[in-house]
């Protein structure tokens, strides 16, 4: 197990005078605080003992069947049975690899993945293979040649890991042709596909992507979580699985929590009950999209030539490439000394690739921080610019392949 550079950036990001552009967290603020502290309080005077009580390993009931109504905007249908609730969608990540997944074995991920998967991956001793993304997510043509050739290896792959909509780091989106053309190679080739789904329902233009899983109950496991529609502290995340691979994925849990948090989920049961949580995410989504636009905004307006970056239609992030010869790994002190943080891109690869490349997350800050960030960001690469024109080896160099991963905005 290795540190995350997302968390070793966190003790730096989180002092006042640092515009952090790095770490993923949800604008909590945004909901009414008020309302949550008498929900909890209610919950606390009418099922207070339950809701301090150990509770059921698969997770309460009346939360999975709630859980249905979560997932039926992105076409998930379900038992309540089909369920498994965990302490954030991490848990469920950590479950399904530990319930597959043999040292050795390979999962097969995009290029470049979240960081937290990657994490889980390499604990169980996976071996982690990349597979190219272009502007509509993973290449279906790179994904095929990915199984034929660790198969002509003679290694086996266990299961295909994606995050279709609104992806973390590279903020692109599968449309629904290429997510079809991506469950037919895993259904020829027999292999589990791993869908992660927390951004689903943070859609920019009402559009709302259709889960992989909703086209194949059998041959994907999906995972969702409460994290960034209603609050990451709560903890709480699910996975949907078949009935063998449920039973399973129980059993894994009570080994490593004996059942998650009963104060949590009922507190995330009574919210769904009694608030209008569909009304809650439109205003996380206007609230976003507010400040997607300032970083995309700020990032074409103030960025130097050859700099590219995606444009997310949903989510917390987009994926900059910065211009040839520099490196974000290299740059970060730099940018730090300059009072802005963002994540490397090497962080979201296994391989050494990434350097060129530069996660900004978009979630958190006001939108004229944002600008202000990036207004810092462009200062410190135009520095290395210079550096590296004045004498051929700025603090940029590559030290190995950089992500060939397109933007779909160049500047």
């Amino acid at each position: 197990m290795t540190a995350s550079e997302i968390r070793a950036l966190f003790a730096v990001a989180s002092r006042p005078e640092v515009v952090s552009l790095a770490g993923g967290m949800p604008f909590v603020q945004a909901l009414n605080l008020d309302i949550m502290a008498e929900l909890v309080q209610r919950l606390i005077a009418s099922r207070g003992a339950q809701a301090l009580q150990y509770g059921s390993g698969q997770g309460d009931v009346v939360l999975r069947e709630q859980i249905l109504d979560v997932m039926a905007p992105v076409g998930v249908t379900a038992h309540p049975d089909d369920i498994v609730v965990t302490t954030g969608s991490q848990m469920a990540l950590d479950l399904v690899t530990r319930v597959f997944c043999d040292p050795g074995d390979v999962v097969l991920v995009e290029a470049p993945s979240y960081v937290g998967a990657l994490g889980v991956f390499r604990a169980y001793q996976c071996d982690i293979e990349h597979v190219a993304m272009d502007e509509q997510g993973l290449v279906p043509e790179a994904l095929s040649e990915a199984i034929a050739r660790s198969r002509r290896s003679g290694r086996t792959v266990k299961m295909i890991y994606t995050i279709p909509s609104f992806h973390n780091p590279a903020g692109v989106t599968q449309g629904h042709e290429r997510r079809q053309q991506i469950l037919a190679i895993a259904q020829s080739a027999g292999i589990l596909v791993l869908e992660d789904d927390p951004y689903g329902l943070l859609s920019f233009d009402g559009h709302i992507p259709r889960a992989i899983r909703a086209d194949d109950p059998d041959g994907v496991i999906y995972l969702g979580s409460f994290s960034k529609t209603i609050a990451s502290g709560l903890r709480v995340g699910w996975a949907v699985a078949p009935h063998g691979v449920r039973e399973k994925l129980v059993l894994a849990a009570e080994s490593a929590v004996l059942c998650p948090s009963n104060y949590s989920q009922l507190t995330v049961s009574a919210y769904l009950e009694t608030q209008p949580w569909l009304e809650q995410i439109k205003v996380f989504r206007e609230l976003y999209r507010e400040r997607r636009d300032a970083l995309l905004e700020s990032l074409g307006s103030m960025m130097p030539a050859g700099t590219s970056w995606t444009v997310p239609t949903g989510g917390f992030y987009s994926w900059v490439t910065l211009p040839d010869g520099l490196d974000a790994t290299a740059m970060l002190p730099r940018a730090i000394a300059a009072l802005v943080a963002y994540v490397p891109g090497t962080g979201f690869y296994v391989d050494g690739q990434g350097r060129q490349n530069l996660r900004l997350s978009y979630c958190y800050p006001e939108p004229d921080r944002i600008r202000e960030g990036v207004r810092r960001l462009a200062g410190v690469v135009e520095g290395e610019l210079v550096l590296t024109n004045t004498f051929g080896t700025g603090t940029g160099l590559h030290e190995a392949p950089g992500s060939s991963f397109p933007a779909p905005h160049l500047k």
